[in-house]
């Protein structure tokens, strides 16, 4: 594929990883929804960015309103081509275009959120900003990217969108793309921290298309060029070269997303959306401000390509500048730029906040109970308070300085935990701090840790993870072999039995 079309495809590459909002009472009606894309709410919702000269500079309410409203076609499952029925293709191809999502057909809230869960599902980009339908259709990606299925060898992460007879196309970048788990048994939990294999799912892409150097650092700059950030970890990746870019990308785990504005140097673990209605921050580092609906509407617009369009500084992560996106030629050419409709942004909020836990396989025992005097005990309450398991607060990285007016603006808890500063300090959505994490649903989550780099809840109480010589059960860096994992050293120092005790407890939760 030439250059030029990877640099459009990559202008659509957003997934919004969301998170939480307080009572709030949603709009009941589709013409009662406000215009989410002002300036003066815009203003204060996002924190600023760790070094506040490249804080994020969104588009102006005008041009957002003036982007085309999303079109929502009916989709098709996505199967292993050693499961897919006999003539399933060709069927596809014979079948007429559907809109399936009307606003003025919503009368209850069960509608609306039905349609939202329709919306959660459907994908944003179909010309292939992450893999294609002649990829999908092999088996050497399956197998190359570890893919997971479920027991009928559907890939619950993609569907197909047909938008009239013969237009077949694989939709890529819905919520539910990050937020599907397929779990051991090959159900499905929605809303959970994902395990699509995203990133190398991406680099077997870009092999099999044999993209060149140029192409590869194009799209990785795209993603991820934070430029201003000490080090600039992000240049020198980009200097490296394809081979190394590409291993970079293999390197993160399922679980783990390098979603745009992150890394895959320090990529973002997959957070949990199930009870996201209950959490105060979006985003590991606690980017964006969620005080009632309106904020979480605009952070899934905002992680569904409209960030691509910020300013940070002078920088815009496409190459673009003030003049020529407001005032010279469109940077979108028809059809693949378009934003959700305000009563779709409802919808699929309504349908994030019904969200609810699978069952819980692990009932309380005698051995949890202890373990639950002793999660008192370590003083783990103070963070991961009852009935959240979050105290809803933001905690400074090691070497963030917390601006005096923070104080006031923000529930900061200045006690840093010393996990790994690099996604916070050095990323496009870096603020200087992570947001308590809820332990709500540990039981169907991992790897653990902002950066997902322990594989299980016991490894967190192994006190050889802090060690240089430890081998990361989750992610580890592409060009290291050992790497201690550090920070976040709170019951480390238990006896076995304690931390079987603890973890049993943990796993109720």
């Amino acid at each position: 594929m030439k250059a030029s079309v990877y640099f459009k495809l990559i202008s659509l590459f957003g997934l919004a990883l969301l998170c939480f909002s307080f009572v709030d009472t949603l709009p009941k009606n589709w013409s009662d929804i406000p215009r989410i894309w002002n300036k003066e709410a815009l203003k204060n919702w996002e924190l600023p960015n760790a070094n506040p000269d490249y804080s994020v500079e969104p588009v102006r309410e005008e041009f957002y309103y003036a982007l085309p409203e999303r079109i929502i076609y009916k989709t098709y499952p996505v199967y292993h081509p050693d499961y897919e029925p006999e003539g399933y293709w060709e069927w596809l191809h014979e079948q007429d275009a559907q809109i399936v999502f009307d606003a003025s057909q919503l009368k209850t809230e069960k509608d609306w959120i039905k349609a939202g869960e329709l919306l959660f599902d459907y994908p944003i980009d179909t010309l292939g900003a992450v893999i294609r339908t002649k990829h999908v259709r092999d088996k050497a990606f399956y197998t190359s990217s570890g893919m997971p299925l479920t027991p009928d060898g559907i890939m619950p992460f993609v569907h197909w969108v047909v938008a009239g007879k013969g237009k077949v196309y694989l939709g890529n970048l819905s919520c539910a793309m990050c937020h599907t788990r397929v779990m051991p048994n090959g159900s499905i939990i929605k809303g959970a921290q994902g395990n699509w294999s995203g990133d190398k799912a991406f680099a077997y892409a870009l092999e099999s298309d044999s993209a060149s150097e140029r192409v590869v650092q194009g799209i990785t700059r795209s993603l991820f060029s934070s430029p201003w950030a000490e080090g600039d970890p992000h240049g020198k990746l980009l200097a490296s070269g394809k081979d190394e870019i590409l291993s970079a990308y293999k390197a993160v785990p399922e679980g783990a997303f390098g979603r745009q504005g992150t890394s895959i140097l320090f990529p973002p673990q997959v957070p949990n959306l199930i009870g996201v209605k209950d959490r105060k921050y979006l985003d590991h580092g606690g980017l964006g401000q969620h005080r009632n609906s309106e904020d979480m509407m605009r952070y899934i617009a905002m992680n569904q390509s409209m960030d691509f369009l910020n300013f940070y500084g002078d920088y815009n992560p496409i190459g673009l500048t003030r003049e020529r996106l407001y005032n010279g030629k469109p940077i979108f050419f028809p059809g693949t730029y378009d934003r959700y409709s305000d009563e779709q942004l409802l919808a699929i909020t309504k349908y994030m906040y019904s969200l609810t836990p699978p069952e819980n396989p692990n009932k309380p025992s005698v051995w949890s109970e202890k373990g639950q005097t002793i999660f008192a005990e370590q003083g783990c309450v103070t963070c991961h308070t009852p009935p959240l398991f979050t105290n809803n607060k933001l905690t400074p990285a090691d070497g963030f300085e917390i601006p005096d007016e923070h104080y006031s603006k923000y529930s900061i808890f200045d006690v840093s935990v010393g996990t790994d500063p690099g996604y916070t300090l050095s990323t496009r959505r870096g603020t200087g701090y992570y947001k308590v994490p809820s332990l709500l649903g540990l039981w169907y989550r991992g790897p653990f840790l902002h950066d997902a780099s322990l594989a299980k809840l016991e490894d967190l109480f192994d006190p050889a993870r802090l060690r240089d010589d430890y081998v990361p059960t989750g992610f580890k860096p592409h060009n290291v072999k050992t790497k201690a994992v550090k920070g976040h050293e709170f019951g480390i120092e238990l006896s076995k039995s304690e931390k079987d005790a603890l973890i049993a407890y943990l796993l109720t939760l």
